[in-house]
């Protein structure tokens, strides 16, 4: 199950970016699912795990990744750990969600993030509130995230 924190947490990783950086390695990038998000996120085709052929950069590391993926695949990879998903743009929410419903995952946000019109399910742990879309999310998120 998705589990979100709004608002500061000082257990959650504020730099995704760097986590992913210094920790992934090769098998976090040709994995199944990170083949999958880096294509929809980044547009870029994983081709093997040092080398990704994005349509504007050409064939780039995982490194040079956009910070959106680096934090799911972080999420997705390191479960036991709280990743700031403020760091993702909204095209990353479906995947977010995707994540929680394989494993348990908490995420940090600091903002209202848009996980769409389908319904899901996650527990907003500021309240101990479970809800299964953007209607029950929003008055609760509204009232955390200032």
């Amino acid at each position: 199950m998705l589990s979100i924190y709004y608002g500061d947490m000082p257990k959650a990783i504020y730099n995704p970016v760097v986590f992913f950086k210094n920790t992934y390695t090769d098998d976090w990038i040709t994995d199944e699912l990170s083949r999958e998000m880096i294509y929809d996120v980044d547009k870029s085709i994983v081709i093997g795990p040092r080398i990704i052929d994005s349509p504007v950069l050409g064939g780039i590391s995982p490194r040079e990744l956009s910070g959106g993926v680096k934090t799911l695949i972080a999420i997705y990879k390191v479960p036991d750990r709280i990743f700031n998903a403020s760091a993702c743009g909204d095209n990353c929410a479906k995947w977010i969600l995707k994540i929680g419903e394989l494993q348990d995952v908490t995420i940090n946000l600091r903002h209202l993030m848009d996980f769409g019109e389908n319904t899901f399910t996650a527990k907003i742990l500021n309240t101990g509130q479970i809800v299964h879309s953007m209607d029950e999310l929003l008055p609760i998120a509204g009232m955390i995230v200032r």
